[in-house]
């Protein structure tokens, strides 16, 4: 049987001009649009058609891959520039950044230099607690990630595929490394697009959402000499290709519907670039993205998309901007460019120059001499995460007391928790795998407090609203020999309703399962929240799912607590007077009671509003007797819930004895 022309592994001037153009549109994006432009797809499929064309051409002169020597090619190319930003990024994230990410920044620092920062970023994006985290400087290490992992798996599927053509079916080597590559791209991309209506943020990270753009450039690689274009017409389809990975971003939102089908459209543009530049003509694209100054500009494009990112970072956060302006945008991309350009001259290119034949005791020294000093830093910085552990006492830190109860509270007293240790600074039980259902339906109960004779049994349900009363309610167990049971759905509420696709079906049908558990093993109340935000009405599926319970148990909702307008810890790094990252009281609370407000609600609810606790008659909080109430923009940190212990208790010692 007839196999296929063999590709050409030839100099490709379009494909570094399509890299600069890549790495400048996905800058230009960040800095000055705040969107996603598309071009890490267009890295992609590019990778996958020169990865392709270089693997083949080895294959088939020497009849093998030296696997060894394959990953020491890869080490001076990728090794040099990315350990040195991982190290350089990391000084400067102690000196710029908030405290408070310090831990997410030195995680995925790690992440980023073991190549599965996107994994990271995907579990974060359905992780509820990591949600909130903000843009660290390290986060567009998520695509090289990608990259890093096709890389290495990349020779090892065409290995299997040219042994199972020589070996076992003896058939035509290319035909069937382009069948191999055609199945992955078939059911890379069935995934990609299941994966994106179902849990979008997920599959913008996952690896396997992503194959079919490796594999679609492999496959070009393989069939271009088969498709002969007019030179009219390449013309024609080279400049319409630059167009649609230049107005990608523009033309759809990238980062909430790709990769999915959409992620064709840069992919596309891409292949009729390479196509155009196969049959050239004396007006095609070809010229322009082949031109000098292009030439360069992908050269470093490697170190430009590197660069960028930190920079616009810090420049955000060193100088408490949210957006940035034309004339610091372009001091970013000037400092951008000549980073890439320093470290490509003087760092990269003398690595690159080494014969890997006969370099390999080299090679290996100076990817550890790179590795060494972030290793070095992250190590040393990973320390400082344990020093500073607060101490919890009502002389110094009254929290709601001091509201409550007036008691003074002491000045120059910093704050806690600390900035280091408040992320963390949740229930109990969250550190108890098996008492929270992060994803899926499944329903955990945990149970804590009085668990051998309780004279009273209180069912906590919902997800983390209700969960972070916690402490709270822990703080009074032992006296009420009270057990606390503890249903917890992160991003998920007490109710039948699912707020316009908001709450997820998983929710939903642990919502059903649920309700099923309490009835079975009635608590003697069920504790859960009374409404969403500052909103004044209490949410139909809630009422709803508490009408189930009635003559079964009673239901104590208790009012959602104020939510300020930012993540608190990192206002309060950045501002001088705690009051600068408080809120007015009328515009995070509503003047209504939420139950004031609603009709035929069940007899058996009982309503407690805690909100005197939070605010004063104008203003809510951030900082209340010595310690900061949120971890981030509405999650009450388990220290301050634990001095609302005594004030809850009344509430509920009522609603037990009715």
């Amino acid at each position: 049987m007839r196999d296929l022309n063999a590709p050409t592994k030839k100099f490709r001037p379009e494909i570094e001009g399509i890299r600069a153009v890549a790495a400048i549109l996905v800058a230009v994006y960040h800095i000055w649009l705040g969107k996603v432009s598309g071009g890490v797809d267009v890295f992609f499929i590019v990778s996958g058609f020169l990865i392709t064309t270089s693997l083949l051409a080895k294959i088939e002169r020497e009849g093998h891959i030296n696997l060894f020597e394959y990953l020491l090619g890869l080490v001076k190319r990728l090794i040099p520039l990315a350990f040195t930003v991982l190290t350089v990024t990391s000084l400067l994230s102690i000196l710029i950044m908030p405290k408070v990410q310090w831990e997410q920044i030195i995680s995925e620092v790690i992440a980023s230099g073991l190549y599965y920062e996107n994994w990271q970023l995907a579990f974060n994006s359905v992780d509820y607690l990591e949600q909130n985290n903000e843009a660290s400087p390290l986060q567009h290490f998520w695509a090289l990630s990608l990259q890093g992992q096709f890389y290495i798996t990349w020779p090892l599927i065409i290995i299997l595929s040219f042994f199972i053509a020589r070996k076992l079916f003896k058939t035509p080597e290319r035909k069937t490394l382009l069948a191999t590559l055609s199945i992955l791209f078939t059911l890379s991309i069935s995934y990609s697009i299941y994966k994106t209506i179902v849990n979008q943020p997920w599959a913008y990270f996952d690896t396997f959402a992503r194959v079919w753009e490796f594999s679609l450039g492999g496959i070009v690689a393989i069939i271009i000499t088969l498709i002969p274009l007019k030179s009219v017409y390449s013309a024609l389809i080279g400049w319409v290709g630059l167009g649609i990975i230049c107005l990608t971003g523009v033309l759809l939102p990238v980062s909430t519907v790709f990769p999915g089908y959409a992620a064709l459209l840069p992919t596309i543009g891409v292949i009729l670039i390479i196509l155009a530049a196969e049959n050239g003509h004396r007006f095609g694209v070809e010229k322009l993205l082949g031109s000098k100054p292009l030439l360069f500009m992908g050269s470093i494009s490697y170190g430009f998309y590197l660069w960028h990112w930190p920079l616009l970072i810090f420049y955000l956060t060193y100088f408490k901007k949210e957006t940035v302006s034309l004339s610091a945008g372009l001091v970013i991309l000037s400092l951008t460019f000549i980073l890439s350009y320093v470290s490509t001259k003087v760092l990269e290119a003398p690595v690159r120059k080494l014969n890997v034949k006969y370099s390999k005791v080299k090679l290996v020294s100076i990817a550890t001499s790179f590795a060494l000093p972030v290793t070095f830093v992250v190590f040393l910085w990973g320390t400082q995460l344990t020093e500073e552990k607060s101490i919890y006492n009502l002389e110094d830190y009254p929290g709601a007391n001091a509201l409550a109860v007036q008691m003074t509270v002491k000045p120059d007293i910093e704050p806690i928790p600390s900035m280091l240790e408040i992320k963390e600074n949740l229930p109990e039980f969250y550190s108890v795998e098996d008492c929270v259902t992060r994803s899926g339906e499944r329903v955990t109960k945990c149970s804590f407090g009085e668990t051998k004779k309780p004279e009273h049994t209180i069912a906590l349900v919902g997800g983390s609203h209700s969960g972070h009363w916690f402490p709270a309610l822990m703080g009074f167990a032992e006296e009420l020999k009270m057990q606390i049971d503890v249903y917890n759905h992160d991003g998920c509420r007490f109710s039948n309703d699912d707020f316009n696709g908001t709450l997820t079906e998983a929710c939903m049908k642990w919502n059903e399962l649920v309700i099923q558990e309490i009835i079975k093993n009635p608590p003697d109340l069920v504790f859960t929240t009374a409404n969403l935000n500052k909103n004044d009405t209490i949410p139909i599926g809630y009422i709803q799912q508490w009408e189930k319970l009635e003559g079964v148990t009673k239901v104590f909702a208790v009012r959602d607590n104020p939510r300020m307008s930012e993540n608190v810890p990192l206002c309060l790094e950045r501002e001088k007077d705690n009051i600068d990252c408080s809120l007015p009281r009328d515009e995070a609370l509503s003047s209504v009671l939420p139950w004031e407000n609603t009709k035929e609600i069940p007899s058996n609810v009982f309503f407690a509003d805690m909100s005197d606790y939070f605010c004063d008659d104008e203003t809510c909080y951030s900082v209340i007797g010595n310690i900061i109430v949120y971890r981030d923009a509405h999650h009450i940190t388990a220290e301050y819930a634990r001095t609302l212990s005594p004030f809850l208790k009344e509430h509920i010692v009522e609603a037990l004895a009715e």
